[in-house]
């Protein structure tokens, strides 16, 4: 694999951890809820929560089911909204 390749695939992971980022912030903040009451209904900590947010922390796929069930939104919809967020970063 030419270097190239492997920049353009570190790219899209960034992108796609930056817009997971989005995704889960903006959904949290229509449900009206805090970190920390997100965090009370997950069972996940709020300081992991706040660095997936932020982009600083990689989330587990189990984790991201997790926080989807917590917001009260499908998995079709939280990918339906993170395809918006990757087209938007794309443009």
């Amino acid at each position: 694999m030419g270097t190239s390749y492997l920049l353009l695939c570190m790219g899209l992971a960034m992108s796609i951890k930056q817009a997971t980022a989005l995704t889960l912030k903006q959904l949290r903040n229509e449900v009206g809820l805090s970190q920390e009451q997100l965090a009370r209904k997950s069972g996940i900590d709020r300081t992991y929560i706040s660095g997936v947010e932020r982009s600083v922390r990689n989330i587990t796929l189990d984790s991201l089911e997790g926080l989807i069930d917590a917001l009260g939104v499908t998995s079709e919809e939280f990918i339906r909204r993170l395809h918006i967020e990757l087209i938007k970063q794309g443009s």
